[in-house]
């Protein structure tokens, strides 16, 4: 099934590409890839979650902030394509979560993306990933998500 059609079964639609906010583009397409720039968890304008987890944050809602950065990310790479059904596999994710001191748990977070990918994409969805913790992220955000898509 085509992705944009996956997306509808869903009821999912792919929000307008915020920013960018600096010296850069939200995606960028590099011959069969597409770099994505990191993804905040913004849903209808507004940022998510904020601070660090799981202090400020639970895990769980982390979690599903970072499925959201994957429906951004989705949005950011259809700026550089006819379609997001051109998108044929996942290459890599990065995912970084703001922490407290002590927490190990990023790869869980992470997996809120990873898993919405292959949900999305089957095997085509499977990637290499880094999950890491940081101490702080834009706006105080709690999840970051980059993306390498790879497209026909």
């Amino acid at each position: 099934m085509p992705l944009s059609s996956t997306l509808a079964s869903l009821n999912i639609v792919l929000p307008a590409v915020a920013g960018p906010f600096g010296a850069y583009v939200p995606a960028k397409r590099v011959g069969n890839l597409v770099f994505v720039a990191g993804q905040l968890p913004m849903k209808d304008g507004i940022l998510m979650v904020t601070g660090t987890v799981p202090s400020k944050t639970s895990v769980d809602d982390a979690t599903a902030a970072a499925r959201q950065c994957v429906i951004n990310g989705l949005a950011a790479a259809a700026t550089v394509l006819p379609s997001v059904d051109v998108i044929v596999g996942i290459v890599r994710v990065g995912a970084f979560v703001a922490s407290d001191t002590g927490f190990t748990a990023q790869p869980k977070v992470a997996n809120g993306a990873s898993e919405f990918l292959v949900q999305l994409l089957g095997e085509a969805g499977k990637h290499a990933r880094a999950a890491v913790g940081v101490n702080v992220l834009p706006l105080d955000a709690s999840v970051e998500v980059e993306f390498i898509f790879e497209v026909a």
